[in-house]
């Protein structure tokens, strides 16, 4: 790259896992200036990858997925590598990173203002999403990478307004702004709208994290299989070893993971397998330990989003049109050739 090739403006969007984050990026991109190409990196915790398959198919978009662990260390070496495989190929105007909910921000923030991307990225603002009810979760409130997103953030916005109480945002808010050095700026939000004016606040180089090795102290991620990135345009083939795994109808492919103190199981199933959405959700409704489940599920002739963070959930009609997966993080080790079973008890003719 030419020396006066213009810097490409960089922001990372963090927060903890279901706070919006993907939900955020689907909102600046429908206020993207339709001359301007932006590239999007999508880190997942989970196997499967369905982040990515809830940002729309448009032009002037260029979306990678790394799937599997987080790219601030399980997947650290692939961080670079997409990075600079995203300049080449999509040559963005804007380069947006979402790291998994739990990922600790500083070792992305190395990479992106170190030496291998120094003539390439002008890194702006750290923007954190918060959602203030989870300030009285102690696996939240007690978790060390939760205060360094918000220890690095330059915008923090409190998002899920509309189903915290007065008081939460108050008390939150009153603590974001006693927060030293202090944020380049604190605001509310709903449905998890930025600002897209808020992406070109310039980065305070002076943010520190207060625990810069916690995620190496409790994030061991273990993957069943292979880690991948892949673009928009892949097919779902999933290495094992030396064989390559395809869903067949009635029979998913399963991939597994875990880590800082997370258990991970992704399905995906074939295009052609059906399912009664009601009995899927009570089934997905009814497990426990659940930090997530997110799922692109096929009924009928349309696919369906499912969305639950802890005991809430909530689902909505999506484009996706290419196969169902389920996606499950819970606190504790599950079952998974019982959910499994009793997801297939639910497909249809």
């Amino acid at each position: 790259m030419r020396q006066n090739t213009p810097l490409i403006p960089t922001n990372i969007i963090t927060g903890f896992l279901g706070v919006g984050k993907t939900t955020a990026i689907n909102a600046l991109l429908a206020n993207k200036p339709e001359d301007e190409n932006w590239a999007i990196l999508v880190n997942e915790f989970g196997q499967v990858g369905i982040d990515q398959e809830m940002l729309p198919d448009q032009n002037g978009l260029h979306v990678k997925e790394l799937a599997g662990g987080c790219i601030c260390c399980a997947l650290g070496a692939s961080l670079g590598k997409t990075v600079r495989a995203l300049i080449e190929q999509a040559k963005p105007h804007r380069l947006i990173i979402e790291p998994t909910g739990i990922g600790h921000p500083e070792g992305i923030i190395d990479t992106l203002t170190g030496p291998a991307f120094r003539d390439k990225l002008d890194l702006r603002a750290t923007i954190c999403l918060l959602d203030p009810r989870s300030l009285g979760e102690p696996e939240v409130i007690n978790n060390e990478t939760f205060h360094d997103q918000l220890n690095l953030a330059d915008v923090v916005l409190i998002n899920k307004c509309d189903l915290a109480s007065a008081e939460q945002i108050d008390t939150t808010e009153d603590g974001l702004n006693a927060m030293f050095p202090p944020k380049q700026y604190v605001g509310r939000t709903t449905r998890s709208v930025i600002d897209i004016a808020l992406l070109d606040v310039v980065r305070n180089g002076e943010l520190k994290a207060q625990f810069p090795e916690s995620h190496q102290h409790h994030h061991a991620h273990h993957a069943h299989h292979d880690h991948h990135d892949h673009d928009h345009q892949h097919e779902h083939v999933h290495e094992h070893g030396n064989h390559a795994e395809r869903a067949t109808p009635g029979k998913p492919v399963r991939k597994t993971g875990d880590g800082n103190g997370l258990f991970s199981c992704g399905w995906i199933f074939h295009r052609d397998d059906c399912f009664d959405y009601w009995q899927l959700e009570a089934i997905l409704n009814e497990l426990d330990h659940i930090s997530r489940i997110k799922g692109v599920i096929k009924i009928g002739t349309v696919w369906v989003f499912y969305n639950r963070v802890k005991d809430e959930h909530d689902f909505d009609k999506v484009a996706y049109r290419r196969d169902s997966r389920i996606e499950i993080i819970s606190t504790q080790k599950l079952d998974w050739a019982q959910i499994e079973q009793d997801m297939l008890a639910c497909m249809t003719a």
